[in-house]
């Protein structure tokens, strides 16, 4: 709501600045929202609803807004023609829902501190190769998790697998797919979840079904 001390600041009228924060707050009545009234923090043009979204540490960011503009409608002579045969001014309601995009990106983030469940991290699989023969089994693996629309990289570079591990551990990748020459003889693949989780050895069927399942689910 606005600061009753700075009317200046404001456009529209008491009138239009009551009836507005009444309809808000009716609204949320019914929809039985609890909230709280904030002076002096409206926008010039009239009041709004900010949700706040609450992080992992507790902490408050801005999201979505709902505003209600009595201003621009005004000034644009923006009418609509009611039962009565009469021009009306219309009133703008301004709906973000997820507020600035930036914004919620740097919440989103500060809230899974990068961990991001499987459904929206960046890159969803690893998969890793133990040793340089088992670069081909490790490229068929890619292109099959490639088709099912995962978002997938390989790494075949000449370096210890603890070390692609812990690299990839820091890059917060939930799945790495671990092949080398015995996943290439059984057909298999070894799988390690984020947080150093050794999930054993499995198909690569198996797998697939689990990572669907995450993504379907929003697990």
């Amino acid at each position: 709501m606005r600061d009753p001390k700075e009317k200046k600041k404001y456009a529209g009228s008491d009138e239009e600045w009551n009836m507005a924060e009444s309809a808000l707050e009716n609204a949320l009545k019914k929809k039985g929202i609890p909230y709280k009234r904030a002076e002096g923090e409206a926008v010039f043009y009239g009041p709004k609803i900010d949700i706040k979204l609450i992080d992992a540490l507790g902490r408050r960011w801005q999201g979505p807004t709902i505003q209600f503009d009595f201003n621009l409608p005004k000034r644009f002579n923006v009418t609509y023609i009611e039962k009565d045969g009469k021009e009306h001014l219309v009133f703008m309601i301004h709906r973000a829902l997820l507020g600035s995009i930036e914004r919620f990106m740097g919440t989103l983030i500060e809230h899974y501190a990068g961990a991001f469940p499987v459904w929206i991290a960046p890159t969803q699989v690893s998969v890793l190769t133990i040793t340089g023969s088992a670069d081909d089994y490790a490229k068929e693996v890619y292109e099959k998790l490639l088709s099912e629309g995962f978002r997938v990289e390989i790494d075949l570079r000449n370096e210890k697998i603890n070390y692609k591990v812990r690299e990839k551990e820091a890059m917060k990748v939930p799945y790495m797919v671990i092949v080398g020459d015995k996943e290439k003889e059984n057909g298999k693949i070894s799988l390690r979840g984020r947080g150093r989780k050794n999930l054993g050895t499995l198909s690569l069927d198996k797998f697939i079904e689990r990572v669907h399942n995450d993504v379907d689910l929003k697990r």
